[in-house]
């Protein structure tokens, strides 16, 4: 259990640097802008963030105390899904997820932020992974919590998983909001001829 927390937790670290950290550092070189706009506020936009935040810090603490210990026992395990298929199934989908969210990230280009810009009208993206999915940044990182929870089947993964689909059900809908109010037409075309997951 100790090692497979480490190899989760090193994962997750690789998982968030490719896709996120390093892509936000490359557009501030790049064209000085920060794409980190989730805000602080009581918005229900700022709420998503806020949990967002409050969810992740807990798979890391959860993953570093496994790894330093904590009984596998206090996670509440799941043993009917402790099967080493499971087991692979869920680190397929962990490699196939962070191929596809950084892939999709790249092909964002400067339209990649982290939340919803208002201020700023950005390009439409439909090309490339975003002609089979609208959202397939989220539908990665389902697929990574979904990946988290069959390696290491437990009632915490499987709270992180639930909480996290809430949260990304909702913000690809204020999202949805978003592109609808600032695109119109084009948006409601690209809509209703791509699917929201895929």
């Amino acid at each position: 259990m100790t090692a497979m927390a480490l190899e989760l937790l090193l994962f997750f670290s690789i998982f968030f640097a490719a896709a996120f950290f390093w892509p936000t550092y490359r557009l501030w070189r790049r064209e000085r802008i920060n794409a980190l706009v989730l805000p602080y506020d009581d918005s229900a936009h700022g709420m998503v963030g806020r949990w967002f935040r409050v969810t992740l810090i807990g798979m890391s603490l959860f993953l570093a105390a496994l790894a330093l210990g904590l009984p596998p026992a206090a996670a509440g395990p799941l043993p009917w899904l402790e099967q080493p298929v499971v087991r692979n199934i869920g680190w397929g989908l962990l490699a196939l997820s962070l191929v596809w969210v950084v892939a999709a990230q790249a092909q964002m280009g400067a339209s990649w932020r982290i939340g919803i810009d208002a201020g700023t009208r950005l390009p439409l993206v439909t090309t490339g992974i975003f002609a089979l999915s609208r959202n397939p940044i989220f539908l990665g990182m389902r697929g990574s919590l979904l990946g988290l929870f069959l390696v290491l089947p437990n009632a915490f993964t499987l709270a992180i998983l639930l909480v996290g689909e809430v949260l990304i059900q909702v913000q690809v809908r204020l999202e949805e909001a978003h592109l609808l109010a600032s695109h119109g037409p084009q948006y409601e075309a690209y809509r209703q001829s791509v699917r929201r997951w895929i």
